[in-house]
């Protein structure tokens, strides 16, 4: 197994059953709107549910029409991460936790839509001025991390290619000209 898989593999085993524990436990644990304050102020648990997409897009179309959009979407993602995946060179581990972290979450979250048709979220964030985030969960988390950190990747890799190129001589450095 290759450096990048495993590193790939492990975001993965650990994203998707953090994500999927911490929404049973919703489950188990929360009644359907109920609120859990933990931070006041800042942070709170709610059991809500989600049948759209990020901030409730297209929540309110028909579900055979969400269901095929997100679902089909959520598919083609999965794709496209493994085809990146794929490309990746065998030493791009941040890379690899990135497209396992998105991964992860992306499929914890197609997890719910086939169970519930819709995604569990809990995660309740008071931003300044009484203004709530809206509710997400932790596959929502794991795909901005995900994100982020290949965005991170992205900028490391363009500083080191323009320190690369300013320590390099131009083709006619060190030659005289002749005319």
């Amino acid at each position: 197994m290759t450096t990048k898989l495993r590193y790939f593999l492990a975001a993965l085993v650990i994203t998707l059953p953090l994500d999927q524990i911490s929404k049973q436990w919703i489950i188990a644990n929360f009644h359907y709107g109920e609120r859990e304050i933990l931070i006041p102020g800042i942070l709170d648990f709610t059991h809500v549910r989600n049948p759209g997409g990020a901030f409730s897009f297209f929540a309110d179309g028909p579900l055979e029409q969400r269901m095929l959009f997100f679902v089909g979407t959520t598919l083609i993602a999965i794709v496209l991460l493994l085809v990146f995946l794929k490309r990746l060179e065998g030493h791009e581990r941040l890379s690899a936790i990135a497209l396992g972290t998105i991964l992860g979450g992306a499929m914890g979250n197609l997890i719910d839509r086939l169970v519930y048709s819709e995604v569990i979220d809990f995660i309740d964030v008071h931003l300044w001025g009484g203004y709530t985030w809206p509710t997400f969960n932790l596959a929502d988390s794991f795909i901005v991390v995900g994100v982020a950190l290949l965005m991170i990747e992205i900028f490391l890799n363009d500083e080191g290619e323009e320190g690369a190129e300013e320590g390099q001589a131009s083709p006619t450095a060190g030659r005289e000209e002749t005319g």
